[in-house]
């Protein structure tokens, strides 16, 4: 395995519930070590950047309006193959098909009521990363 830092958002829904505290403690509780954490409000800039893939499609304003509800909370999250682990201990992004135990099981509503978002590969990580955290923000240690 090998040490990772990933990209967690907390979204609306997630903030909303007042889950915040269970789903970091759910994190810290396997081990990943938080190098980064804030609270931010997303803009249509910052939306269209990290949902680029969707930003055409016919839904994505109902996806933009959902993330701008609430702040949200950015995490940098450390640990060995944290990318896959932490999408395992989500479940699937569609939380009506996730198994209860799991964040999304437990906590998330829909495909889009569901609690957090996690980076899906390496390379999404160091994009997302740098997006929404600046230098000096994620500390090693």
């Amino acid at each position: 395995m090998s040490e990772q830092t990933s990209l967690i958002l907390l979204k609306p829904d997630c903030v909303a519930k007042q889950l915040c505290g269970e789903v970091l403690k759910r994190f810290e509780a396997e081990g990943f070590r938080i190098r980064g954490l804030k609270m931010i409000q997303l803009d249509d800039a910052i939306l269209i950047d990290h949902y680029a893939h969707i930003a055409s499609k016919p839904f994505f304003p109902d996806v933009a309006a959902f993330m701008k509800q609430t702040p949200v909370v950015a995490l940098a999250l450390s640990g060995d193959d944290v990318i896959n682990r932490v999408r395992t201990l989500l479940g699937p992004t569609d939380s009506s098909k996730a198994d209860k135990g799991t964040i999304r099981g437990d906590y998330g509503g829909d495909m889009m009521y569901n609690i957090s978002h996690a980076s899906d590969s390496p390379e999404a990580a160091t994009e997302e990363l740098k997006r929404f955290f600046k230098a000096g923000e994620i500390f090693a240690y």
